[in-house]
């Protein structure tokens, strides 16, 4: 039987994912960018991956929108229609330099509800046994204090989109508008983190693990694009001084859904080269 692995976002951590979640099998490729998936397709295409699908191909690409629900309801409809549900691997987001705070938050913080919760609404039948999902957080969301991370507003997301987002354009408001997207990354993706924790046993009872994994730094067109607003900088104080790349944060999400992980839920790992360790010792030692 032909089990599926859906992997949102096509591009620098998305393509190494399908890759190794390929051998065995087939990949489905869910992205807002028809030119991204075409690429994506194109760089997997004879690479051994043997995830047949029902037209012989072992890569369905699929354009659509996380923060629209039946759109991604659809993604689920399709995938599920070539097999059952192996893996999912929801790598897409945008950084602070994509959009203002409510773009950033809607994609970052909606878009994983939408996905987890289309899956978690999957009939028995449509996953398989020791079914996973990883949510892409960020250490950023490591970075933010915890007092001013909202949380009591964070279940608000489940139940009413639209309030949610209001709730949290208030929260960014007094800050100077230059800063509020990079705010808005911050409190989206330490969301990211809580939803993969806090929802771990609605998705335990339905038979399915979830984990978040926080990369650092990593190499990659989207993180590139926050090496002049502090990225960079954060990487001279790392245990590891080098940017992450995508092949490791891939090596990584590929472990969390296998069977070797069928331990880990619930839970987020922080994989930023000892960014947040070097800054916390540095604080720390300040203080003393």
């Amino acid at each position: 039987m032909t089990t599926v692995s859906v992997i949102t976002g096509a591009g620098g951590m998305g393509v190494p994912t399908a890759r190794l979640l390929g051998s065995g099998n087939h990949i489905v490729l869910f992205d807002i960018s028809q030119d991204r998936l075409d690429a994506a397709v194109a760089e997997l295409d004879g690479t051994g991956l043997d995830g047949t699908g029902l037209d012989g191909t072992a890569v369905t690409a699929i354009l659509g929108d996380v923060t629209d629900r039946v759109a991604v309801d659809g993604l689920f409809a399709a995938a599920t229609g070539i097999g059952p549900i192996a893996s999912v691997v929801h790598t897409a987001g945008v950084s602070p330099r994509m959009g203002d705070a409510e773009f950033v938050s809607r994609i970052n913080a909606l878009g994983t509800v939408n996905v987890n919760e289309a899956l978690l609404a999957l009939d028995s039948g449509a996953i398989s046994d020791g079914v996973a999902i990883v949510n892409v957080a960020s250490m950023a969301a490591h970075m933010v204090p915890t007092e001013l991370i909202p949380e009591k507003l964070f279940p608000g997301a489940l139940t009413d989109a639209e309030t949610f987002i209001a709730a949290l354009l208030e929260i960014y408001a007094p800050y100077p508008e230059q800063v509020q997207s990079g705010f808005a990354y911050g409190i989206s993706k330490a969301f990211v983190k809580w939803y993969s924790s806090a929802q771990a046993e609605r998705f335990t009872i339905a038979g399915i693990r979830i984990v978040s994994v926080s990369p650092g730094s990593v190499d990659t067109e989207m993180g590139r694009l926050e090496a002049e607003s502090g990225a960079g900088a954060l990487l001279e104080g790392a245990n590891v001084p080098r940017w992450g790349t995508a092949q490791e944060m891939a090596d990584l999400f590929a472990y969390c859904v296998s069977d070797k992980a069928g331990y880990l839920t619930g839970t987020d790992i922080l994989n930023d080269g000892g960014v947040i360790a070097s800054i916390r010792a540095r604080a720390a030692a300040a203080e003393a």
